[in-house]
């Protein structure tokens, strides 16, 4: 097995030997692809945390390692070996190597406004793996694979929908019994996509070893990996119970990290900045091509559009000489002052920013100061929440399948709140010389923020 192999491997953090093979070489130096090298995975997060500059190029050729694993581990499992052909092998190990494929720079902060004109990452991902593009002819030529059938379990289509919209003959129909009709579509998916999947199981240790911190490495990926068998149902993935201290590790290493890395106040802070500033430049933008740049040359896109506007003042904070991020005036969540918490949380974008506009105006009418729309910022958790950490355990001596939440103490504490509800809160950030006028005229904040989403509420019914 290539895991095995001691040739055609390339070395990506910490000490890990990927193997690389011709096929997949000539996949990953196609230019959609190496264009991943230039996008990074976390962002903004290097504002932070300046370490974090590693880029979805290596994260994606470490799921792909991971991916290799989960099948040498998985191959054990008589049943997963009476379902899982070697086509289907072959489709899942391109998945993950591919399977942020149609990211584009600072994809997730722009993706959460939930915009109409906004494409998800995955209609990108099916523009490059469209019938007759480079990366699917090489991956049928390679791989003896449809596009198709990568792209299903990179964006989770049902075959049944995709026969309906799109009328691809009788190959299509063909395609669609390689995987699927078998029963294990969803067994697929979950590899990529599920509680314990090869993305998360990277992403944590990975993103903890750039940023510089402990807290995604806490868990035991060996043993995690080693007790991975199929559920009850044979539809996803389980463990055995040996892997069930690995499991709880895992879950917490993901909270912590939401809370110290992913949603830390001051990257936050910048991801409503930049929020903003696109929420407002994008009318000046071509989209279709800015969501194909590199980092590097959105930016200057963005500055483009931005001219001398104030919304170049926000982009220069971020990506200017000299850092310059807008201060915490204000944060709620499910515990701190929940009534505030709710009135905003899940709320659309638009009506974040109609109800910015209206605390700017009530806090500058209040302070009899002038307070300018770009000098506040809503940032507020979107309407989907984290995928919950659904999954059974194994216990051998009474044979039977329990669902982790029930054995683990540790689990069911965390099940029993909304994990976003504690981590993902709602904060208010400003201007530093916002705070200055603020704490000078004593105004009630909480007040001013109840009634600005009251007129935000207004607006909205008028539209």
């Amino acid at each position: 097995m290539a895991l095995e192999a001691r040739a055609g491997i390339i070395r990506i953090p910490s000490e890990i030997d990927v193997p690389f093979t011709k096929r997949v070489r000539r996949l990953v130096d196609l230019p959609v692809f190496r264009r991943l090298a230039k996008v990074s995975q976390l962002g903004l997060v290097s504002l932070v945390y300046p370490g974090a500059t590693h880029s979805r190029f290596e994260h994606a050729l470490g799921v792909y390692h991971i991916m290799l694993r989960f099948l040498r581990q998985l191959c054990r499992d008589p049943r997963f070996e009476s379902i899982v052909t070697p086509h289907d092998a072959e489709i899942v190990i391109l998945a993950g190597l591919l399977h942020d494929v149609g990211h584009w720079p600072f994809c997730h902060a722009i993706e959460d406004l939930r915009l109409s004109d906004v494409p998800r990452h995955e209609e990108l991902a099916s523009r490059f793996l469209c019938h007759g593009g480079e990366l699917a002819n090489l991956i049928q030529d390679d791989w003896g694979v449809d596009s198709e059938e990568v792209l299903e379990l990179i964006i989770g289509t049902t075959r049944m929908q995709k026969s309906r919209d799109v009328k691809k003959g009788d190959r299509a129909r063909e395609n669609s019994k390689k995987v699927g009709d078998t029963g294990n579509m969803r067994l697929l998916a979950s590899l990529i996509s599920g509680p314990v999947d090869a993305d998360k199981m990277d992403y944590l240790q990975r993103d903890s070893l750039h940023a510089g911190v402990p807290y995604g490495r806490h868990f035991d990926p060996g043993r995690l990996i080693g007790s991975l068998i199929l559920n009850h149902s044979g539809d996803g993935l389980a463990l055995q119970e040996k892997g069930k201290t690995a499991a709880e590790l895992m879950v917490f290493a993901r909270y912590v990290m939401f809370n110290e890395v992913y949603w830390h106040h001051t990257v936050r802070s910048a991801t409503a900045m930049l929020a903003r500033a696109f929420y407002e430049l994008r009318m000046h933008l071509d989209l279709s091509e800015l969501f194909h740049q590199t980092e590097e040359s959105m930016i200057q896109l963005l500055n483009d559009a931005a001219g001398s506007s104030c919304w170049s003042l926000l982009l220069d904070g971020i990506f200017g000489r000299s850092r310059f991020i807008y201060k915490r005036l204000a944060q709620f969540s499910s515990f701190e002052q929940p009534e505030v918490y709710h009135q905003l949380a899940g709320k659309p974008y638009p009506w974040l920013v109609r109800c910015a506009r209206s605390l700017c105006h009530t806090l500058a009418g209040a302070c009899h100061s002038e307070i300018n729309e770009h000098e506040i910022l809503i940032d507020a958790p979107p309407v989907q929440r984290e995928v919950e950490f659904n999954v059974e355990i194994f216990f051998e001596k009474e044979r039977c399948y329990r669902p982790l939440v029930e054995v683990s103490p540790v689990i069911r504490a965390l099940a029993q709140q909304q994990f976003d509800d504690y981590v993902k809160r709602v904060r208010v950030f400003c201007h530093p010389r916002v705070v200055s006028i603020l704490e000078k005229s004593g105004v009630d904040l909480t007040a001013s923020l109840e009634a600005a989403a009251y007129q935000a509420n207004r607006q909205e019914i008028q539209q």
